[in-house]
């Protein structure tokens, strides 16, 4: 279950960097997303979809993965993308955190 505290956490980084205007030089590539990141860690992101905690997040489903997620700035292709949830840091496309939405 997604708290308050959780999603404002989770979007806290993209306000952060839409505020400070920051970009990253074109043809330059965002560091990868550690998942002992603090905010990494309570959202419950692991590199694989296959590994997350059902105890904690029981809504979660195989099937959810960063790149089936709106917020994942990569192509379907890539094997690691842009999320704005972390501040552009790079996510793995099987990966998943809390704040899945599934596209459209």
């Amino acid at each position: 279950m997604t708290t308050r505290r959780t999603f404002l956490k989770g979007i806290s980084g993209v306000v952060t960097v839409a505020v400070a205007g920051i970009e990253t030089p074109a043809g330059a590539q965002a560091a990868k997303l550690d998942e002992n990141d603090p905010q990494a860690v309570s959202l419950g992101y692991k590199h694989d979809t296959g590994k997350v905690d059902r105890a904690k997040f029981p809504k979660h489903e195989v099937s959810q993965k960063c790149s089936n997620c709106q917020l994942f700035q990569g192509k379907a292709s890539d094997a690691w993308g842009p999320c704005p949830i972390f501040g552009g840091k790079q996510v793995a496309a099987n990966g998943w955190c809390n704040s899945y939405v599934k596209k459209a």
